[in-house]
């Protein structure tokens, strides 16, 4: 009789935890189309860290953020304007459809580029590109949660690239005399794998096209301190710590001497394609006037007058 009752028991049990198994399993999902996926985040940021393989299908790795919707597809290639632009989607590149698995992309300079997707989970997707052998590797977000102020600042040495040129429009009053008070223009831009800079003492107000660049070199800035280095060819270094007033206004304090100036953006340059690691630069032809000689202090306040007093 015990072990009768003991077997009931453990039947009871069993379909009791059976019961409880069945209630807990969740209904089954029910399955998406790509072109569906690819619509449920309206930005997919482009994750080139993560990113692998031999080649690279520029457009892609060139864009901060792609869009897939109704069709056409949008791309972040800029920094200045993101998030506002195209209200957070870009700009039109080109189109698309999908067969499949298969991700067909017509963008409007490359033309035809095919991707095998994979989804990795609920917002990461893999493009993979047969021709190129490289793997993209893309996070899904709305525009009303993608951090665009993180991007912007995180790619500060990008964003100073897109305008042809940087004027200076203002010096603080005090401040030490050095070098760089005579330097009005700076140009940057990405050439032979290095973050290029040029600098001229040109008076203000010429437009852009017009400088003559005097000093080049390599920069630098680190992200977290927003420290810009300017180092020139000759030798001399040049330090100041970098706030972004806006997109089009760089303010600069001089560490050494104290001295605060402000660069305004000038000729900016929508990106249909971004081509940082082969790009030839639009300054590459431009002649630089001392090359890489040596800056020499120069009190331009004495020598141009009131032009450069502080």
């Amino acid at each position: 009789m015990k072990a009768v009752k003991l077997l009931l028991s453990v039947l009871a049990m069993t379909f009791l935890v059976s019961c409880s198994s069945d209630n807990d399993i969740p209904p089954p999902v029910e399955p998406i189309s790509l072109y569906e996926l690819l619509a449920e985040y309206e930005v997919w940021y482009v994750d080139y860290g993560k990113s692998y393989g031999t080649g690279d299908v520029y457009y892609v790795a060139q864009a901060f953020t792609l869009s897939y919707l109704n069709g056409v597809m949008h791309a972040n290639n800029n920094l200045v304007g993101i998030g506002e632009t195209g209200n957070g989607l870009g700009i039109d590149v080109g189109t698309y459809d999908t067969n499949g698995m298969t991700l067909i992309t017509n963008h409007n300079i490359d033309g035809r580029i095919d991707f095998h997707v994979k989804q990795l989970n609920v917002n990461t997707i893999e493009l993979y590109n047969f021709e190129e052998d490289v793997t993209y590797v893309l996070e899904g977000f709305q525009t009303t949660t993608f951090d665009y102020d993180g991007l912007f600042y995180d790619n500060l040495d990008l964003m100073v690239q897109e305008y042809d040129g940087w004027e200076k429009t203002y010096v603080s009053d005090d401040g030490d005399l050095n070098p760089f008070d005579d330097e009005n223009y700076l140009t940057f831009f990405y050439e032979d794998g290095d973050n290029t800079f040029l600098s001229s003492i040109d008076e203000t107000g010429l437009e852009i096209g017009d400088v003559i660049w005097d000093y080049q070199g390599l920069y630098n800035i680190i992200i977290d301190s927003q420290i810009l280095t300017l180092n020139y060819d000759g030798g001399d270094t040049e330090k100041f710590d970098l706030t972004v007033i806006n997109d089009n206004v760089l303010e600069m304090y001089h560490l050494s001497s104290g001295t605060t100036y402000q660069f305004t953006g000038r000729g900016f340059n929508l990106i249909e394609k971004r081509n940082l690691r082969k790009k030839e630069s639009a300054n590459s032809d431009k002649s630089v006037r001392n090359g890489s000689k040596k800056r020499t202090k120069v009190d331009s306040r004495t020598i141009l007058g009131e032009k450069h007093l502080k």
